[in-house]
């Protein structure tokens, strides 16, 4: 367990101190980990940021974000002044000059004097991507990433905008760092429901034997949000859906759905085995790119009950864009266990529903024993792993209905975690925090896992961006996509679960 191992003294360095993400995620985790116990005695918080604000401004800010955004509610007087006293300091400085870091090294140098341990140092990254190699090369000329055993660099995705700028700044980053300190954060690989896949996947003998092409038909991955772009139209216009979600999330779903079981739960393994399904996947054939990928954007429309904007009227977005907020494809795994067995993924924004879901469906019986009249609602087994908002795993399976005649009915088991365990699991980023601090890179992204997942996506953000879609807005808000998205499985003769 987390809360068993003793972690030695850390100083946690925040770049962007006082922006939205250290608001809105990070310190809320902070504190989550302190109310429960699991950061150690010796741990200081640092903040870095380029614009002015003084030492009380910074302590109001965070007090205000944890009381909105924190597990376990707003704060207790006594528990926050605990807390406080672990705010050291914020510094202001240009993150391009050296100066900045200089100072920073002798207030970490300062502050370690105080203990007798030897203290770790974690510097995250909570800025925009544009100023990355000019900290990395910084914290490289003040000698605070000397130490590859002690310091560690958190990055917040995006990890480039395709293969090219991806390998560019692996190769950047390497120069100054080794892998083993960088840490490439994705959020959702901290949510409960997405490690518990490698859970049910190898603590159990139940499922491991039918894994696989001869008993699986498909699998789909669904990550759907309601939200527009909201305040991010500047940053969307030039991701979209197919850079912002599947490049990360939902090919990081994928991997753990599709992996080989690792020799041993450790994290050069598990990640080893991903890459190794990264590898795997067939590159798409740009001349049936139709019958493989799909994208959309959303126009006005209907959700809960009130009326909603287009994408091309959001704040900072062109009012003729081209970028998709909706995309899909349709991918194959060339491996012995997933041979000609279609991953169909889709994400996208002003969906009919908030949703994050993994559907395995399972072939169908062989051979129906049964008479058509008592098999009318028949179909065939799935299984569900539900990532968010309800947290769980169902089975569907046949049963027979009560009575004297022979009626097959679908049923479901399911399992819920709020309902199993009676706590509320930790935020993604508390999980992924307590990572960085025991140096567990099991969850994180290594160097060549980025490489690889752009490398599926590459060839399809290059055919969409020669080829300006005429249709947009394709789909209406509230709806759960364009149709070109429904005939990207229909043509298989399959739907969208």
């Amino acid at each position: 367990m987390k809360n068993e191992v003793k972690l030695s003294p850390v100083d946690l360095v925040i770049f962007g101190a006082a922006g939205d993400l250290t608001w809105r995620k990070l310190m809320p985790a902070i504190y989550d980990l302190f109310l429960d116990n699991l950061l150690p005695e010796g741990f200081a918080i640092f903040g870095v940021d380029g614009k002015p604000i003084s030492a009380d401004d910074w302590h109001k800010h965070l007090h205000d974000g944890i009381n909105q955004f924190s597990r376990h509610g707003k704060t207790d007087s006594m528990k926050w002044k605990e807390f406080a006293a672990h705010l050291v300091d914020c510094l202001i400085g240009d993150f391009k000059k050296s100066d900045t870091f200089e100072s920073l090294a002798k207030a970490l140098k300062e502050q370690d004097k105080k203990l007798s341990e030897q203290t770790q140092h974690v510097f995250y990254l909570a800025t925009p991507p544009s100023i990355v190699e000019d900290i990395v090369q910084n914290l490289g000329r003040a000698g605070l990433t000397k130490d590859t055993k002690q310091s560690r660099i958190v990055f917040e995705k995006p990890f480039g905008h395709d293969l090219d700028s991806a390998r560019a700044i692996n190769q950047f980053l390497l120069k100054t760092l080794d892998e083993s300190q960088i840490s490439r954060i994705d959020h959702f690989l901290g949510k409960e429901t997405v490690q518990n896949i490698l859970a049910f996947r190898f603590a159990n003998a139940l499922f491991e034997p039918i894994w696989d092409r001869r008993y699986i038909d498909h699998v789909q991955i669904t990550v759907a949000e309601q939200l527009g772009v909201e305040h991010r139209g500047s940053y969307y216009e030039h991701a979209g859906a197919l850079r912002d979600m599947i490049q990360n999330h939902l090919m990081q779903i994928l991997s753990l759905i599709a992996m080989e079981p690792p020799a041993a739960f450790t994290a050069d393994e598990i990640r080893a085995r991903k890459v190794d399904v990264l590898r795997a996947i067939r590159p798409i054939p740009i001349d049936e790119l139709h019958r493989h990928a799909a994208r959309g954007q959303y126009g006005p429309g209907w959700l809960e009950g009130k009326q909603v904007i287009s994408y091309r009227n959001e704040p900072d977005v062109d009012p003729a864009s081209a970028t998709e907020t909706f995309a899909a494809l349709k991918l194959f795994i060339d491996n012995w266990r997933w041979q000609d067995i279609p991953f169909y993924m889709r994400t996208g924004k002003r969906m009919a529903q908030n949703i994050s879901k993994a559907i395995i469906q399972f072939r169908p019986v062989p051979h129906r024993s049964f008479p058509i009249a008592a098999s009318l609602d028949w179909q065939p087994n799935r299984l569900e792993i539900e990532i968010q908002p309800d947290e769980g795993i169902g089975l569907r399976f046949q049963a027979k209905q009560p009575g004297v005649a022979m009626h097959l009915s679908s049923q479901d088991m399911r399992f819920r975690y709020s309902e199993a365990f009676k706590v509320e699991p930790p935020e993604a980023y508390e999980t992924l925090l307590l990572d960085v601090m025991l140096g567990d890179a099991t969850l994180f992204m290594r160097a060549d896992q980025v490489e690889y997942a752009w490398g599926v996506v590459d060839p399809v953000l290059d055919a969409w961006s020669s080829v300006k879609p005429l249709d947009f807005p394709n789909y209406s808000s509230g709806s759960w996509g364009p149709e070109n998205a429904e005939a990207l499985i229909a043509q298989d003769g399959r739907s969208w679960l």
